[in-house]
């Protein structure tokens, strides 16, 4: 078995943990056979001295599947 591994980034208005959770929903859509996520760093957008974007960085790795893989 090998695994792949992308680098991702997820934003939410609400906070770290809906950042994530984003970032993976929207990964799934395309990338199958998720496996883990290893949150890199976490960021915050700030404007008026208040926080208004939460930013998570994430490895994520998959197995690589071939054609025959079904």
């Amino acid at each position: 078995m090998v695994f792949k591994y992308i680098d991702i980034l997820g934003q939410s208005t609400k906070g770290f943990d809906d950042a994530v959770q984003n970032a993976i929903t929207e990964t799934a859509r395309t990338v199958k056979d998720i496996r883990t996520a290893e949150v890199t760093k976490l960021n915050v957008i700030v404007n008026d001295d208040k926080i208004v974007e939460y930013q998570a960085v994430m490895r994520v790795a998959f197995k690589v599947r071939r054609k025959d893989d079904d």
